[in-house]
């Protein structure tokens, strides 16, 4: 293909046509497969991303002409495979995605490779169970129930059979369930009056996430009490379900679509009211402010909550710059190696969590800003827990060369598998503490 200026505009998303049957024709995806790895190998400048470009050039590579147009068709599925929906190819390093005329939007077509599979019917029972995360979530809340689970899912046999069972690594760290969920167990929110800012309503709305609501409610915990010690009234959304990012990564688009028809008219309402909707997992918010819009880009109800969505930090440091932040901090933190997650990156905030912990005194960061390897449920599964290891390698060294305190990410599922990898390399490694909790435990409450 013949060289062509890349694209110096900021890079725009064109809506998911998903509804549409040539969506999901197979020719139809084969040939654009083929018109965008031509592109990408003739780039090259994605190898260090993910598994995904590795794949494709050692594919581009073994054909007797080296061009990507004579790899074969059946051998695409090698590359789909590798891709778990990071975007970091699209919003930081393809320099020919929308406007460039080349149209390269390779996130938005491996996941339209993966739908028509979902389609189909190819989809393994694991990736079901995986993703059906408000079923799962039954385990958790029942004390007896899931201590029995976890101290199972603790053992070298149950883990050995889950392999065989369902294909996941028996290596790769599994979230434990807690014994107490946290949206029946939060804290009410103290009767104060509402300050709206320049920039950010007084009121906040939070979706409290299947991740803190079954598994580690302390972030859910520690984002009450920093709401209330800046005396920020907020309330838990009536009800909801899972977001849908796990059931989008296995292109499972209808699954979306049940989950949006459930949370979008709840969420609707309380930003319609002037609430900051608000939750603290990275990929939960990438899910409202852009992947639910670019597959419903007419509905209104669905535009006004990507509007009031909120990441916890972008939130404070927008209240700080508002003035109504407090920043009576009792604790200095001491040296964080801070991993900055991939949904984080994407949603350009800027290092917002930065900035708020920079505030407190005493405190340094060390900022890791790459792929962990982790990507939702990727790392877990045993024909991938290898290259997530493998891909996290320089993160899991970044992270551990400092003499750190705590290691922190947003994600925290990217927290522990960094946590796993620092261990498994033999280096030491600080304490894990989400960045809520940090704050909190400067703030002294």
């Amino acid at each position: 293909m013949p060289h062509k200026e890349g694209n110096l505009e900021a890079p725009t998303r064109h809506p998911l046509d998903w509804r549409s049957p040539e969506f999901y024709d197979q020719a139809s995806i084969d040939a654009e497969l083929s018109r965008v790895f031509d592109i990408c190998a003739g780039c090259r400048r994605c190898v260090s991303l993910c598994g995904a470009f590795p794949t494709l050039f050692d594919l581009v590579d073994e054909t007797d002409s080296g061009e990507a147009h004579d790899v074969e068709h059946a051998a695409f599925p090698k590359v789909v495979d590798q891709c778990y929906l990071c975007d970091l190819c699209y919003m930081t390093k393809c320099p020919y995605v929308p406007p460039h005329p080349w149209n390269v939007d390779f996130p938005h077509l491996m996941l339209r490779a993966k739908a028509a599979r979902y389609q189909r019917g190819d989809v393994p029972l694991r990736d079901k169970v995986l993703s059906n995360t408000d079923a799962l979530g039954h385990f958790a809340g029942i004390p007896i129930v899931t201590q029995a689970v976890n101290a199972v899912n603790g053992t070298k046999p149950a883990r050995a059979a889950m392999e065989t069972a369902l294909g996941v690594d028996r290596k790769a760290w599994l979230p434990p369930f807690a014994p107490r969920k946290f949206r029946p167990h939060a804290k009410a929110s103290p009767k104060v009056p509402v300050r709206d800012g320049e920039r950010t309503p007084g009121k906040i709305a939070i979706y409290a996430t299947c991740y803190v609501n079954f598994n580690e409610p302390g972030i859910g915990h520690d984002l009450l009490a920093v709401l209330e010690h800046n005396e920020i009234p907020y309330v838990l959304v009536d009800k909801e379900a899972c977001c849908g990012m796990p059931l989008l990564e296995q292109g499972n688009l209808e699954g979306v679509a049940e989950k949006k028809a459930k949370n979008i008219p709840v969420l609707a309402r309380y930003a319609r009211e002037g609430y900051a909707l608000m939750a603290a997992v990275p990929s939960c918010v990438l899910m409202y402010k852009q992947e639910i819009p670019l597959m419903f880009p007419e509905d209104a109800e669905v535009r006004a909550v990507a509007e009031a969505f909120w990441d916890p930090f972008e939130y404070l440091v927008s209240r700080h710059r508002d003035g109504l932040l407090r920043t009576d901090f009792k604790e200095a933190l001491g040296t964080i190696s801070y991993h900055v997650p991939c949904h984080g990156r994407v949603q350009n905030l800027g290092r917002k969590t930065y900035d708020m912990l920079s505030l407190i005194p005493g405190t340094e960061l060390k900022v890791v800003e790459r792929c962990s390897g982790h990507a939702g449920t990727f790392g877990v599964k045993k024909e991938f827990h290898e290259t997530a290891m493998r891909i996290g390698k320089p993160v899991f060294k970044a992270m551990s060369e400092h003499s750190s305190e705590y290691i922190a990410s947003d994600c925290q599922l990217a927290g522990h598998h960094i946590e796993q990898g620092i261990g498994e390399s033999g280096a030491r490694s600080a304490p894990l503490a989400h960045p809520l909790s940090l704050l909190r435990k400067a703030y002294g409450i």
